[in-house]
């Protein structure tokens, strides 16, 4: 499982301003799909399956109290399983696409809330994924997800910066509430293999893969803004 996180003052993940480019960014492969009667996948949070890009930029932009015009305002995870997980999380799309969502809700939020060490639960972050079924035009096998994290919790009154450095080490002057990203990034593989068992045999990893391949008609999902 690969799992990073993005964001700089600048280039597609630029986090000092709004996070509309981002948003908009996040929504390039809706419009081919829909034209090919393929499903897309909206935003959602750990409490809705659909969510609009003009609500997940009103509730980023608007979640910065007590920040300056040059902090980060959000940061931008990815959460990139392998093919062979893929394989493990369905055999269809459809599938794939819900254990996805599954798999970042319970685990991969979790993870992210308790890596702070305030006592946070997932509940307690601002966040908005998009599942994208491929990249520049390859197969489903590639299917990955992004997810905008504000910089504030939900209640607009925590600072969480995963890029805050936490060494872990007895009088090196840790930084109060940082963040353990190379934690974060274990737990995240961790608690997707206890969560999904083992890799399929090769017949049946096969068969799963000819299965993701195969397109499936759009549910009418639009793109939300």
């Amino acid at each position: 499982m690969n799992v990073k996180i993005q964001g700089s003052g600048n280039g597609t993940y630029a986090n000092t301003g709004s996070c509309v480019a981002v948003t908009n960014y996040l929504q390039h492969e809706d419009l081919e799909r829909m034209k090919k009667g393929e499903e897309v996948q909206p935003f959602f949070n750990q409490f809705r399956d659909y969510v609009s890009a003009r609500e997940v930029t009103f509730k980023i932009d608007n979640n910065k109290a007590k920040l300056s015009r040059t902090d980060a305002k959000f940061y931008v995870i990815t959460v990139s399983p392998s093919e062979k997980e893929l394989r493990c999380m369905g055999r269809t799309p459809q599938e794939c696409a819900e254990a996805l969502r599954r798999y970042i809700r319970q685990d991969v939020m979790r993870n992210y809330a308790e890596g702070f060490g305030k006592g946070l639960k997932s509940d307690d972050v601002e966040y908005y994924a998009k599942i994208h079924f491929n990249r520049d035009g390859e197969s489903d096998s590639d299917m990955h997800a992004h997810i905008i994290v504000s910089r504030k919790d939900r209640s607009n009154t925590r600072k969480l910066s995963p890029k805050t450095n936490h060494t872990g080490k007895k009088n090196c002057g840790n930084v109060k509430g940082g963040f353990d990203r190379t934690d974060f990034f274990r737990k995240c593989a961790s608690s997707f293999h206890r969560r999904m068992g083992p890799i399929p045999k090769k017949k049946q990893q096969e068969e799963d893969l000819e299965l993701l391949k195969k397109p499936k008609r759009s549910r009418g999902f639009g793109m939300g803004m």
